[in-house]
């Protein structure tokens, strides 16, 4: 029993942290930055104000984890981002193909709270900071309080990350921001948004139905909006569409984002209810009859509010023009994505998206507070312009960036430093190239890594996947849209191929050679060599003398041009590195499949060639002469995790019934670690929630394999990945003079494929 005498007043429990990163927010930015650092071997304590992780992408709003590769609709190919985002993705694909948002609640929790270098609090909210008194351009400690356990916490440490998405530890730090639009004329921005459409991105609020089996009756509440017409785009309203298939349901575009979040909610919920409404009582969607409302958000999901400001602000150019940074941490390759202020209510279009011809670089000085000097940003809150937010807002992409800022506090932590030192020359390729160690792909960057012993090996595999045909094995398709497969090429002549068609009359099939103006980008915009050919009725091989010639190795298209007399043969072979695009056509819009501004916005006119989800999307059937041969062994140790501008994989030749690849040391080594990269095919965006995947596995991903040593043991054994990234940690050093991995068996029927090894003793 606890019995105490009345006082005028009493404390809270108070609880002291120290540790040597304290990351608040717990949306996927603040996520990965923790794990990151946590495993880097610093302490974390990561603060989130809600009841799980995940922010947008979390149960609680249930927006689907997007970046760079768009729903498969643009051309950055194999531009899913990787490290532990990607981690992330594959366990909720294997384990939640059905998208289910609760699912992937429980994955961000189970991945934080195994990582003994954490401290989780949640229901937490960081309400001030105290500054160094000796120092004030430095935190010295953040004041959260728990509303489930009415516990204050000191929350101490040298170096900081605000993830929170407003920004509330740099705001009260008193780190320079901004919030709303630039004009165009302070950094030469074309796309820079008038007054008109808009200062500020508003919140969106989502809603799940669910089919009862029985009709069932709505009566709406008393503050549902009772004019649906009140919404232009209302027509736009059908009883199959859900969640955040409805992101346009937007608001709070002209209201201050972060201090007016809870009027704009209550607005939303207007409007979700009048949606609803009208959906089940208009009598226009008989459908509906038995569908009830299962849930919708309390909280909605937020775009936009303050921007804090770093050495460097991130602005359009940097996306259009894919410009190039000696401190490049992250990537991006979202659209330029700008919203109507007034959302729902507009009249004009949900959104104004502009993509770049590829992924573009995130450096380094955008993520760092350039006046509060050990605050890290992280998220949607990075220095970044208004325009150039429109892209790096996405979750996929502040993922991507948290896990640059975690390890960067870790390289901090261990040498002493503030975020902008690391910035320096001498400093920032080092944590490149960590980056690089964890699968965070940087473009235009490779791995070097001194302490990997397979650059001392010899190499040797049991095959090497030689490229003479995709044999003609699968189904004919109609060439109802333009249709071309993506061949890897060195530099050199364009090998003959030949392919098949059907024709279902006398016709003339139009083919192009293409490529794209930059080796790594996979926007077919240069046209090398066009061929007219005639048909005649029936099937038969065709073929491609392009006589052409590549001054640099990069990804040739062979482009079919629509026919609707023509069918094409394709092939049922799956490969690392080996893709069929498509010029998806849609009568019903004249710039479907384009992109085409009307006016100059600074931005490319380009054709979008995307290619087919699964179970579709089989390669086109081909015979190249003479063969393609960039799927050696070699490609293992070149320091690149995916395909680029070629395959950068070791692929084992469809004979091998035991693809084997070895190492060999000409003296004995003592390993401790061993480190390899499968292919979980980077093109595919994963989308966490909603979208039902057929899969739980990438078919080109190893599923089965087995390490030995120079005596043939089995010294690790492998029976159920799924993953990219492999660590295999030996108790004991394992001494040979050999390794070899031998892979057993795939998780599809694609070609068995390593992309990296990466051997430390």
């Amino acid at each position: 029993m606890i019995r105490e005498q009345a006082t005028d007043k009493r404390t809270l429990k108070t609880i002291r942290h120290d540790a040597d990163l304290i990351v608040v927010g717990g949306g996927l930015s603040g996520v990965c930055s923790a794990l990151t650092a946590a495993r880097a071997g610093i302490r974390v304590v990561l603060v989130q104000d809600r009841p799980v992780l995940g922010g947008n992408a979390s149960s609680e709003v249930r927006l689907w984890v997007l970046g760079a590769t768009s729903h498969m609709g643009n051309n950055n190919r194999w531009a899913r981002e990787g490290g532990v985002i990607d981690e992330l993705l594959l366990e909720n694909w294997y384990r939640n193909p059905e998208g289910n948002p609760l699912i992937f609640d429980t994955i961000l929790l189970e991945k934080v709270i195994s990582e003994p270098n954490i401290t989780l609090l949640l229901n937490t909210a960081v309400y001030e900071i105290e500054k160094d008194p000796t120092n004030h351009d430095r935190i010295h400690q953040l004041k959260a309080f728990c509303s489930q356990n009415g516990t204050l916490y000191d929350l101490v440490a040298p170096l900081f990350c605000d993830a929170s998405g407003d920004g509330i530890v740099g705001f009260q730090a008193g780190a320079a921001f901004r919030m709303g639009a630039e004009s165009g004329d302070e950094f030469n921005e074309k796309f820079a948004p008038s007054a008109e459409y808009g200062e500020l991105l508003g919140h969106s609020l989502y809603f799940y139905t669910k089919d009862t089996g029985r009709p069932v009756r709505f009566v709406p509440p008393a503050y549902a909006l009772d004019d649906i017409t009140k919404i232009p785009r209302y027509r736009r309203f059908n009883a199959q569409e859900y969640g955040c298939q409805l992101w346009w349901i937007e608001y709070g575009g002209r209201l201050d984002t972060v201090h007016d979040t809870e009027q704009i909610k209550w607005e939303l919920w207007k409007v979700v209810y009048g949606v609803w409404n009208h959906i089940k009582n208009s009598g226009q969607f008989p459908e509906a009859a038995n569908l009830t409302l299962e849930w919708v958000g309390q909280i909605p999901g937020k775009r936009e509010s303050r921007r804090f400001e770093g050495d460097y602000i991130l602005r359009q150019q940097d996306i259009v023009e894919q410009r190039e940074h000696l401190d490049a941490v992250a990537f991006g390759g979202w659209s330029i994505d700008l919203h109507p202020a007034d959302g729902v209510f507009s009249e004009k279009p949900g959104c104004n998206q502009w993509h770049s011809k590829g992924i573009y670089q995130i450096p380094y000085r955008c993520l760092y507070s350039r006046n509060v000097s050990n605050l890290f940003l992280a998220g949607r809150l990075i220095s970044a312009s208004h325009v150039a937010f429109g892209s790096s807002r996405v979750m996929g992409t502040s993922a991507h960036v948290g896990q640059a800022v975690g390890m960067a506090a870790a390289l901090c932590s261990r040498d002493g430093l503030n975020p902008r030192d690391l910035s320096e020359t001498s400093r920032i390729a080092s944590l490149q190239q960590e980056l690089l160690k964890t699968g965070q792909h940087i473009p235009g960057l490779r791995l070097h890594d001194k302490q990997d012993l397979t650059h001392g090996a010899q190499l040797s595999a049991s095959s090497e996947f030689v490229l003479t045909s995709l044999p003609p094995d699968g189904p004919l398709v109609p060439l109802t849209q333009p249709a071309a497969q993506m061949l890897p090429l060195p530099a050199g002549p364009v090998p003959r191929l030949t392919a098949w068609v059907t024709a279902d009359e006398d016709t003339v099939l139009t083919v192009e050679l293409r490529k794209s103006s930059k080796p790594d980008n996979h926007t077919p915009d240069v046209t090398l060599k066009t061929l007219s050919i005639s048909l005649k009725k029936g099937k038969q091989e065709i073929p491609l003398a392009f006589d052409a010639h590549l001054h640099q190795a990069s990804y040739i298209f062979v482009c079919f041009l629509k026919n609707d007399a023509v069918q094409l043969q394709y092939s049922l072979r799956k490969a690392t590195g080996l893709l069929s695009v498509f010029n998806k056509t849609n009568p019903a819009v004249s710039n479907y499949g384009k992109q085409e501004p009307t006016e100059d916005i600074g931005v490319d006119t380009f054709e979008f060639w995307c290619p087919e989800r699964r179970p579709k999307g089989h390669n086109l059937a081909l015979t190249i002469d003479p063969g393609i041969q960039l799927f050696q062994a070699e490609n293992v140790r070149n320091g690149l995790q995916r395909p680029t501008n070629q395959p950068n994989a070791w692929v084992a030749a469809p004979t091998d019934t035991r693809p084997t690849l070895t190492l060999r040391w000409p003296e004995r080594k003592a390993i401790s670690r061993v480190e390899l990269f499968f292919d979980s095919d980077y093109d595919h965006p994963l989308e966490s929630v909603i979208m039902i995947h057929p899969e739980t596995a990438s078919p080109f991903c190893v599923r089965e394999y087995v390490l030995c040593n120079d005596r043939n043991e089995r010294v690790f054994h492998q029976a159920e990945n799924h993953q990219s990234r492999n660590v295999i940690r030996f108790a004991q050093p394992l001494d040979t003079t050999s390794l070899s991995v031998h892979l057993e068996a795939m998780n599809g029927d694609a070609l068995a494929s390593l992309l990296e090894i990466r051997v430390y003793e």
